[in-house]
C-alpha cells in the first residue's frame, strides 16, 4: 500500500460533543486531592470494567507492491511461499457496508498486472503473513478471552464487527486473525465488511479526495529533493546500480527491503548495509507528503476513520444505545499509510515504519462506583499516553478533546475533499 497510495496524488468544532464532554466531567468522581481539582489519586484499575475494544491493524506479511528496476538486485518470490498454514484456515464471506454484494477490487485488479521474479504477483500475503496474523490473534485471545473473560471463546456475530478495506491481502488477514482469536471456532457465519474504492475510509483516499490529492500533489517527487533525502538517496542508487533516472524512492527501496527481510530472502548488500537509513528516510518521505502542520491534510487522511472509532465509543456510553447496535469487539483490517496518520494525530508516532501485523488497541473502560469513562491506547502491545492524556489511562472526555481536532463527520469530509475541485470549477478549469 505504501507506493500506491502515495502515487495517487483551527481546531475542528467540538460542538457535537459540548454536551457529552460536559456530563463526563460532571461526572467524574472526586477523586483530586486536597492541593487541587486537577491533582488525581491514581484509578484503582480493579474497580474498572471493560466494556469495549477497537483493534486497528495492519496485514501480514506480503510480497513487493512494486519490484526493483535491475533483474539481478530482485529475488525470486516462488509460490511456495503462499502456502496456507491449516491453522489459519476458516471461512467467511465479504459483503459491502450494506450487507450487498462484495464490490470490484481496482487494486487487487492491478496487483495482478505485475508478476514479480519468481512468479508471485505483487502485494500478496504468504505464508509469514498469515502465521503473523495467527499470532496477533492468539495474543488478543489471551488478552481478552483467557485472562479477562471479555470475548466468548468462540466467535459471536453479536459480539464481534469487522471490516477491512477490499483489498485480498487484508481479507485474508483478518482470516488469519480470527482463526487465531477463536481457534477457528464459531457460533455463527463470518462477515467482513468492506466498501466501494471511491468511497473508503480506511487508508488515505487520495484518488477521490480532490483536496487531499491536490495538497499532495507533487510532494513525494519533491521529498527525494530535499537535503539529506537527496543524498542518501543517491548514495544508495549508486551502491545497487540503480540510474538516477528510474523513479526508485525511499518508499519503494523499503517496501522491497522490508518484505525481503521478513521472509529471510538474501537482499541485496546494500539493502543490508544502509538498512536502518532506507527506513528512517521512507518515514522521512512519508512525514513530507502528510505533513505535520497541514491540519486539514491529516484531517482528510483519517478524520473520516476516527469519526468511525469516535462513534463506535460514544455509543456504549450512551445509555439509550441498544444493546443489539454495539459490539464488544470491532476490528479493522487496514495499511501502514493508515497507521501512521492516525498515530500521529493520536500524538503517539514513534518515527518507525508500521510493521507488518502490527496493531493499534483502544480499550473502553468504565469505573464501577463512580461510572467514570476511561480510553486506554496500546500500539504493537504497549501502553501509549496520547496527546493530551494525564497518563495511559485517559478519561474519555480529555481522549474525545484529543481527537476532536481531526475528526471528519462523512457531511464535513465530502465537504472538505470537494472544495480543491469546486474552487477549480469556480475559477472556470
Amino acid at each position: 500500500m505504501i507506493s500506491r497510495v502515495f502515487k495517487l496524488r483551527m481546531w475542528a468544532p467540538v460542538g457535537v460533543l459540548t454536551s457529552l464532554t460536559y456530563c463526563l466531567h460532571q461526572r467524574r468522581v472526586a477523586l483530586a486531592e486536597p492541593g487541587g481539582a486537577d491533582q488525581q489519586n491514581p484509578v484503582d484499575r480493579n474497580l474498572l470494567e471493560l466494556k469495549m475494544v477497537q483493534v486497528v491493524f495492519r496485514h501480514g506479511a506480503r510480497s513487493p507492491l512494486k519490484p526493483l528496476p535491475q533483474e539481478d538486485q530482485q529475488v525470486e518470490w516462488k509460490s511456495q511461499l503462499l502456502e496456507v498454514p491449516p491453522q489459519t484456515q476458516l471461512e467467511y464471506t465479504v459483503t459491502n457496508l450494506a450487507g450487498g454484494p462484495k464490490p470490484h477490487s481496482p487494486f487487487d485488479s492491478q496487483y495482478h498486472e505485475t508478476t514479480l521474479k519468481g512468479g508471485m504477483f505483487a502485494g500478496q500475503l504468504t505464508k509469514v503473513g498469515m502465521e503473523q496474523m495467527f499470532a496477533l490473534g492468539e495474543r488478543l485471545r489471551k488478552n481478552y478471552v483467557e485472562d479477562i473473560p471479555f470475548l466468548s471463546p468462540t466467535f459471536n456475530p453479536l459480539e464481534v464487527f469487522i471490516r477491512s478495506t477490499n483489498i485480498y491481502r487484508n481479507l485474508e488477514s483478518t482470516r488469519c486473525l480470527l482463526a487465531g482469536l477463536f481457534q477457528r471456532q464459531k457460533e455463527g457465519p463470518i462477515v467482513i465488511h468492506t466498501d466501494e474504492a471511491s468511497s473508503e475510509v480506511l487508508y488515505p483516499n487520495y484518488q477521490y479526495c480532490w483536496n487531499l490529492q491536490k495538497r499532495t500533489r507533487g510532494r513525494r517527487q519533491a521529498a527525494s529533493l530535499q537535503p539529506g533525502i537527496s543524498e542518501d538517496l543517491k548514495k544508495v542508487k549508486e551502491g545497487m546500480g540503480i540510474a538516477s533516472s528510474d523513479e526508485v524512492d525511499f518508499l519503494v527501496l523499503l517496501d522491497n527491503m522490508a518484505a525481503e527481510q521478513v521472509h529471510s530472502l538474501p537482499s541485496c548488500p546494500t539493502l543490508k548495509r544502509f538498512a536502518w537509513m532506507i527506513e528512517q528516510r521512507a518515514v522521512d518521505t512519508a512525514l513530507y507528503i502528510l505533513q505535520w502542520e497541514d491540519r486539514e491534510g491529516l484531517q482528510m487522511a483519517v478524520g473520516p476513520f476516527l469519526h468511525i472509532l469516535e462513534s463506535n465509543l460514544l455509543k456504549v456510553v450512551d445509555p439509550a444505545t441498544p444493546p443489539s447496535k454495539t459490539r464488544k469487539l470491532y476490528l479493522y483490517a487496514a495499511h501502514d499509510v493508515t497507521l501512521m496518520p492516525l498515530l500521529m494525530t493520536l500524538g503517539i508516532f514513534d518515527h518507525k515504519w508500521p510493521p507488518f501485523a502490527v496493531d493499534l488497541t483502544m480499550e473502553l473502560y468504565q469505573h464501577r462506583e463512580s461510572k467514570e469513562w476511561f480510553v486506554q491506547l496500546y500500539y504493537r502491545g504497549k501502553e501509549q499516553v496520547p496527546k493530551g492524556c494525564p497518563d495511559g489511562l485517559c478519561p474519555l472526555d480529555k481522549f474525545l478533546n484529543t481527537i476532536s481536532v481531526y475528526t471528519l463527520s462523512p457531511e464535513k469530509y465530502h465537504m472538505l475533499c470537494s472544495e480543491a475541485q469546486m474552487m477549480g470549477l469556480g475559477n472556470g478549469e
